[in-house]
């Protein structure tokens, strides 16, 4: 697993745990889970509904406490929207 050889990474141990609690909730998984398993779509149908989905994953970072602003966070399209240098580049949708 990268996150467990990756000596830049301060928060291993944790993610790695959280991994390992998901794995043990879920009785299809022998071992660590990293993705959910549930498929609830979500119609976009405006561009209002497009927006509020945007700035909620731009935010989640910020609700978490990882950082003050959503540019902050290096790999969130949010440094995009917000005109800032950012290691992934997208097409903006709105």
């Amino acid at each position: 697993m990268l996150i467990k050889e990756n000596q830049q990474e301060s928060r291993k141990e944790w993610m790695l745990w959280m991994f390992k609690r998901a794995g043990f909730k879920n009785s299809n998984v022998k071992g660590s889970q990293f993705w959910q398993q549930h498929n609830k779509p979500i119609e976009l149908w405006s561009n209002e509904v497009i927006q509020q989905k945007i700035d909620y994953i731009h935010n989640n970072p910020v609700v978490s406490g990882f950082v003050s602003e959503p540019y902050h966070w290096k790999y969130s399209s949010a440094t995009n929207y917000a005109d800032e240098f950012s290691v992934i580049k997208i097409e903006k949708i709105l």
